[in-house]
């Protein structure tokens, strides 16, 4: 059996058992007759193992890349490690462990938190991304300085991902980036946007709370290129924004490079929707700060993942079918 990594050398990747599993029912009886039911329904049915959730794919996607890595690098911490977090009490876990083995999953930590916040054992694990099905713990993860989103119930017709090659694909502004541009698009619209990236077109934007996620992503892919597997490497980055590329995507690429990052495809949409881009790509997970594009991506089969982080959040969310050019979510985001 391969050791666990050290949390401090690892990328570790801190799951809850809702998006990890679908635990619908069990939410349902939680919410309507309380903890006591709950835990009893759990304990009923341990030998029964739950469904794969939204975040499922991902997690298997992660260890099949650590499973390139030991064959490369045998005696390497510098691995995907993956901590499931979860609400429960300790006796509800026997359900989950048996979930996990039948799915052969490959899960040492937990954190069962028996309803306590999560976010001390997150910073503990020195986690560098936490997925919840719980908008208020992603919340409370995002202002501590944790990168960390928002899963969803899978699409009802998931597209297929591989299973040989993790892709994770990022928007840019209050996601990879701060807000600074859809602040300035907010306050005085969209022609002053233009000029405001055309005349700070050499200033870097600031960082967004997945940047350091995009930094671990691309330290690994750099293990890959110097045993010159680049055109073979399990990782593959995408930035998908709708900004345009001649009147506002030289910021973002400047920024990038500057950071010493890159992504592996670029895809300035300039206003176009992102679902049908994105049904190509066939990401494991998609990062998005406006339910609007999660929406929108998850209707055409994406399991998109919402950043609640920057202005966006202070402001009415729209609906998918509405897209259109003149809001700044289709001409930078």
């Amino acid at each position: 059996m391969w050791g666990i990594p050290k949390p401090q050398n690892a990328i570790t990747i801190a799951v809850s058992s809702r998006v990890l599993f679908n635990m619908d029912k069990e939410q349902q009886i939680y919410e309507q007759k309380g903890m006591e039911d709950y835990l009893k329904y759990q304990i009923e049915h341990e030998m029964e193992p739950f469904a794969p959730g939204p975040a499922f794919p991902f997690v298997k996607a992660l260890e099949a890349v650590n499973t390139r890595l030991r064959e490369l690098y045998p005696e390497s911490e510098e691995l995907f490690d993956v901590v499931l977090m979860t609400n429960s009490h300790a006796h509800a876990g026997l359900r989950l462990i048996n979930t996990i083995n039948h799915h052969q999953l490959f899960i040492e930590r937990f954190c069962m938190t028996g309803g306590n916040s999560p976010i001390g054992y997150l910073k503990a694990y020195h986690t560098n991304l936490y997925l919840s099905a719980d908008p208020m713990k992603v919340r409370e993860a995002l202002e501590e300085g944790i990168a960390a989103a928002t899963m969803f119930n899978p699409p009802e017709k998931r597209t297929e991902v591989s299973e040989t090659q993790l892709r994770v694909a990022f928007d840019g502004d209050a996601v990879l980036f701060s807000d600074e541009s859809e602040r300035i698009f907010k306050a005085h619209g969209l022609d002053k946007f233009f000029e405001h990236e055309k005349t700070h077109e050499n200033t870097l934007l600031d960082h967004g709370p997945l940047k350091g996620f995009l930094e671990s992503l691309g330290k690994l892919q750099k293990k890959f290129y110097a045993k010159d597997q680049r055109l073979d490497c399990p990782i593959r980055t995408y930035l998908v924004t709708a900004r345009s590329a001649a009147s506002s995507g030289t910021r973002a690429l400047k920024t990038l490079r500057s950071w010493g990052l890159e992504t592996d495809e670029a895809l300035f949409l300039a206003g176009a929707p992102k679902g049908p881009m994105l049904e190509k790509i066939r990401p494991h997970i998609f990062f998005d700060d406006q339910l609007f594009h999660v929406e929108g991506a998850s209707q055409l089969g994406t399991v998109a993942a919402h950043v609640p982080y920057g202005v966006a959040q202070k402001l009415p969310q729209q609906k998918p079918a509405k897209e259109n050019t003149k809001d700044f979510s289709a001409a930078t985001k």
